[in-house]
């Protein structure tokens, strides 16, 4: 029997139904038509009428009705607004969904549901699959960077302590540098793990001397339990980390080597940045003024895994339990 997994047409419909009034099974039927049992059994429960039974003509017009009809978001003109505008902010399905729920919104509606919306063949024309995460147009792989020389001192992120690695406690952070296509211009990012709050900076040199004196300048400002570990990757750029331990009292530890996934909270953070400043991007035309503009959006964004507050609120929050 062959799979076939197209919409039947009406002269299907009315040779099914010529096989459903002889009195022939479901299976039966799609056996001989060449569809799968499914199909035949979906068709016949969807489009049949309440008391005329299956109907060739009629389950053609339902079909059809239903195929046609417009989803709840486009429905609903002021939904459908409110997922286009925070689509166009860089918000996630999830993160619309969970934010109308949060403030208790009547126009709610389910992630899947937006999904759906946007990737419905009436609305594709618009490409808000652009504005996701992976812009695909329909519903990826790391490349493993050369050894680097050991960086002396280091502390293995297998040191850290439980606290860290669940997230328990506030005030432990991730690092890393972003590149871009020329050497002119770095950003150093860092993220603390516990809220998502993000921060960033742009770095003309990656040397290691340059990216100490980058992250005490990011760091001297907060206070004491906002700044109690953070955690790099093995680029030499972060060889100069004693000088955070011995100025800021900051512990410094290093994942292992070609182990991104030991930092998840600033590569996906990294990979959110991404989004206004691909790896193609002229870092020098860009002032600081647009770098903290575009990592404010960010952390007034919502985050499902923080009960869809924004990382800014959970971070100020944890600040006033701090005192």
């Amino acid at each position: 029997m062959g799979k076939h997994y197209g919409q039947l047409d009406l002269d299907e419909r009315i040779e099914l139904s010529r096989h459903h009034d002889a009195g022939k099974a479901p299976s039966e039927i799609a056996r001989i038509m060449g569809r799968h049992p499914s199909t035949i059994g979906r068709e016949l429960k969807r489009n049949s009428l309440p008391k005329s039974g299956y109907r060739p003509a009629s389950a053609d017009r339902i079909a059809l009705s239903r195929c046609r009809r417009r989803s709840r978001i486009e429905c609903l003109s002021p939904l459908k607004e409110h997922v286009d505008d925070h689509l166009a902010m860089g918000w996630s399905p999830e993160q619309i969904s969970g934010r109308l729920r949060l403030e208790g919104s009547q126009h709610t509606v389910s992630p899947e549901s937006i999904y759906r919306y946007i990737y419905r063949p009436k609305v594709r024309p618009q490409k808000l699959h652009r504005y996701l995460a992976r812009a695909k147009a329909t519903r990826g792989r790391r490349y493993f960077k050369r050894r680097r020389d050991p960086i002396l001192g280091r502390r293995s992120i297998h040191e850290r302590d439980q606290t860290i690695d669940n997230r328990s406690l506030f005030g432990h952070w991730e690092g890393d540098l972003m590149q871009f296509r020329t050497q002119k211009g770095n950003l150093l990012t860092a993220i603390e793990r516990k809220t998502g709050l993000t921060l960033a900076s742009g770095l003309p040199s990656k040397t290691a001397q340059a990216t100490a004196a980058k992250l005490t300048a990011l760091f001297s400002g907060l206070p004491e339990p906002a700044r109690r570990s953070i955690t790099f990757d093995n680029g030499s750029e972060f060889a100069q980390h004693n000088k955070l331990e011995g100025d800021l009292g900051l512990l410094t530890f290093f994942c292992d080597p070609h182990s991104p996934w030991q930092r998840g909270s600033i590569e996906n953070a990294n990979g959110i940045l991404r989004r206004d400043l691909p790896r193609k991007t002229e870092f020098s035309d860009y002032t600081e003024q647009d770098i903290q503009d575009i990592v404010w959006a960010n952390n007034t964004t919502p985050r499902k895994r923080l009960g869809y507050l924004t990382p800014a609120e959970a971070f100020l929050n944890q600040l006033r339990s701090c005192t």
